[in-house]
């Protein structure tokens, strides 16, 4: 009898060591997490670039680094879905007294049939594809923030240099006009009016500030730093994106992330349908054991074999909600891809008519406006204007130059949008490039 009781034994306790590697692996996989937090990315108060930004968002943005530590976390499933049914030690005494009674050890192991681990495996490679797929097109979306709030920062930077510009203009046209007023040549009117027009460009500079700081702030916000520290964004504002043709577009949008996401999430459906498939076939338990009768005094071999019937329970439901679940999927991808198209063709439209804007803004309303205004300020000075057609020509150049600059952010935020939604920037190209 105890050659039996050490046999079981033995092949209990070579199941330990497995065991107590996982929980060692565990412990230290997962060590005192108060530190995981990382210290806060802080940029250096230096000028910075676009690629610079970026390097610092996708290195330490940390919706990206949830993706990442969610991809890590799917991939530890692929390993648990590989592992066996754990067998279990039974001891059963019946009838407690020393001289009659029957003391059984056993051992009892499932075996899984119709491919169940096979199924397993496939579905958990199948949720690790979608996983880091997830985190590409939380890469896509990352870069395609950092590239606008960038953008947005070199506008904003660029309209403050602007409204510095316009209150030197609208301080020499108080000065243009308090000298005329002096020597009486114009009514005081005129030089209230420019006091007016110069107190605006007052107002018109905070708001730029104001802008240029939020802009700046937004910027930082994605690698985590809510106090900008750098200079000042260095980057060439009126080099326009480049407008691929729409048939490259469509080519490109077959490997979309959102449509590589929406197709890897029919494939895991499917796997998992495999997997509820494969559980209608009930496993199949072996014990191997040994019998004690103290009675009769001599042990007995114990072979036993215990085998599931399907009558009831069938699995049917769980395997009607997973072939539902994987109709779904292929309807969102469906409904993903006619999306993406849509998105896509706006950027794009949005994308062409700023660089046909810009394009018209630098060479035809520009260089008119800025010699109308100049030529406006001189007639002025010489008396041959009022000072309400200095206004108007101010007015009118300074309009220009501001919407000169919304056309140049909003192309490389159409440039952007296009980047996120292919998942691969765009190259760039000069203005003189035709549409």
């Amino acid at each position: 009898m105890h050659r039996y009781f050490f046999a079981l034994g033995m092949a209990a306790i070579t199941l330990m060591p497995a065991f107590a590697q996982t929980v060692d692996g565990a412990t230290r996989a997962f060590p005192n997490h108060a530190g995981a937090y990382s210290a806060r990315t802080v940029e250096p108060a230096t000028p910075i670039t676009l690629n610079q930004a970026l390097t610092l968002a996708l290195g330490a943005n940390a919706e990206l680094s949830a993706a990442r530590n969610e991809a890590r976390a799917v991939d530890a499933t692929i390993q648990q879905a590989g592992a066996s049914p754990n067998p279990e030690l039974s001891w059963l005494m019946e009838d407690t007294r020393r001289d009659t009674r029957t003391t059984t050890v056993q051992l009892n192991q499932a075996i899984e049939l119709g491919g169940k681990r096979a199924a397993r495996i496939t579905a958990a490679s199948r949720t690790f594809d979608a996983a880091n797929a997830d985190l590409d097109a939380k890469n896509a979306d990352i870069r395609a923030a950092v590239m606008t709030a960038f953008f947005e920062v070199l506008t904003a930077q660029e309209r403050l240099r602007l409204a510095d510009a316009s209150l030197l203009l609208a301080q020499r046209g108080t000065h243009v006009a308090s000298r005329r007023v002096a020597a009486g040549k114009v009514s005081p009117v005129e030089e209230t009016r420019a006091r007016v027009a110069e107190a605006n460009m007052r107002l018109e500079l905070g708001q730029a500030k104001n802008e240029l700081d939020n802009a700046r702030r937004r910027l930082t916000a994605s690698w985590g730093n809510p106090a900008p520290r750098f200079v000042q964004a260095e980057g060439a504002l009126e080099t326009l994106p480049h407008l691929p043709a729409w048939t490259e577009l469509e080519i490109r949008g077959a490997q979309a992330p959102v449509i590589t996401r929406a197709r890897l999430e029919f494939e895991r459906r499917q796997a998992m349908a495999e997997v509820e498939n494969s559980r209608r076939t009930p496993d199949i338990t072996v014990s191997l054991g040994v019998k004690r009768d103290q009675e009769l005094g001599r042990n007995q071999a114990v072979v036993g074999l215990s085998i599931p019937f399907p009558l009831f329970d069938r699995n049917q439901g769980n395997m009607l909600e997973a072939l539902r679940r994987t109709d779904k999927a292929r309807d969102e991808l469906a409904a993903s891809e006619i999306r993406l198209d849509g998105e896509l063709a706006q950027a794009w439209t949005q994308l062409k008519n700023a660089r046909q804007e810009t394009q018209v803004l630098q060479n035809e309303i520009l260089p008119g406006a800025q010699s109308a205004y100049e030529a406006a300020t001189k007639g002025f000075e010489f008396g041959k204007f009022n000072f309400l057609d200095v206004l108007e020509a101010q007015r009118t150049f300074l309009q220009a130059r501001a919407q000169y600059l919304r056309s140049l952010f909003e192309a490389h935020r159409a440039a952007a949008e296009i980047d996120r939604l292919l998942g691969t920037p765009l190259p760039v190209t000069t203005q003189q490039e035709p549409s």
